[in-house]
């Protein structure tokens, strides 16, 4: 009998639906006319735009080419959570030379260039890219718009808390240690980077995953026991939280690493394109947590 895993249920589901609603629409008529020779970057995102079924903002500063010149042939596509040097490289020794990025490539949200113009590692970077006729394609705000959202569904198939239909990104749990709990989120979500924030011996049965935001924290903390969160600002939400706890109050605080709670979204949208663009091999490259407990 063959044994599937959490993660690969997580994707056949995923992928099955993103699959389903492919196919109901038609392809571009510039990536049609390429698909008996060859597709250059500028083609394979022509096709995502056309496939996503979101309206696409012209305006956006996230999703656009980050290296490389769009007429460049695809050899293959590589999806990663963040393009780190380190994905670079692996990509590029898979011959992979068209990298959607769902995070930044140049450490700012919207890749800042004038600050680092100069950088040695910008530099070296973008000649790593260039040098080997790569593209990087930034795909952040229309990934989170396709439906089902597929960072949301990916991160609550690998935990398997039961969702409350009628509060969303609230999870109801059997009374659990909150350090229990904490177990559980680095064993499901394949991390090294999970640290707490109160009693590890408190009791909790539901769970809000938070937000970047304090605000969102906070609101978080008014619906449960317990938040779960990534990319806070720790002078923020950490401090608030141990104030909260201060006053006598039960509650928790869970980090995690970014990707953590997102990554599995980058590995659906591997086999996406492989429903969009069948002729070319898409490989999901992990980025893996950047920091972590030893």
């Amino acid at each position: 009998m063959t044994t599937v895993n959490r993660r690969q249920f997580t994707r056949s589901a995923l992928t099955a639906a993103a699959a389903a609603a492919v196919s109901l629409q038609r392809l571009p008529s510039a990536f049609a006319q390429s698909t008996g020779a060859t597709l250059t970057a500028a083609d394979v995102i022509a096709a995502i735009k056309a496939h996503l079924k979101v309206e696409w903002n012209a305006s956006t500063y996230r999703d656009t080419v980050k290296i490389g010149d769009p007429q460049t042939v695809v050899k293959g596509i590589a999806s990663c959570f963040m393009d780190s040097f380190d994905v670079l490289k692996k990509a590029h020794a898979q011959g992979l030379n068209l990298v959607v990025t769902h995070e930044p490539t140049f450490w700012t949200d919207s890749d800042l260039i004038d600050p680092i113009k100069n950088d040695p590692l910008y530099l070296e970077k973008r000649r790593f890219g260039e040098a080997n006729g790569m593209v990087v394609f930034r795909l952040h705000d229309h990934w989170h718009r396709f439906s089902p959202e597929p960072m949301v569904e990916g991160r609550e198939s690998l935990l398997q808390w039961q969702t409350d239909p009628s509060q969303p990104r609230l999870y109801r749990l059997p009374p659990t240690r909150l350090g229990d709990v904490a177990r559980q989120v680095a064993i499901r979500l394949y991390t090294r980077s999970v640290r707490i924030v109160g009693d590890p011996d408190l009791v909790v049965t539901s769970v809000a995953y938070g937000s970047h935001s304090l605000g969102g924290n906070i609101t978080g903390l008014e619906r449960a026991d317990v938040v779960l969160a990534s990319e806070v600002r720790e002078w923020e939400t950490v401090e608030y939280v141990r104030d909260v706890i201060a006053t006598g109050a039960k509650k928790g605080l869970i980090l995690i690493s970014h990707e953590a709670g997102e990554e599995e979204g980058m590995k659906v949208f591997a086999d996406w394109m492989r429903t969009v663009t069948p002729s070319l091999r898409s490989v999901f490259i992990s980025t893996d947590d950047r920091l972590y407990l030893l």
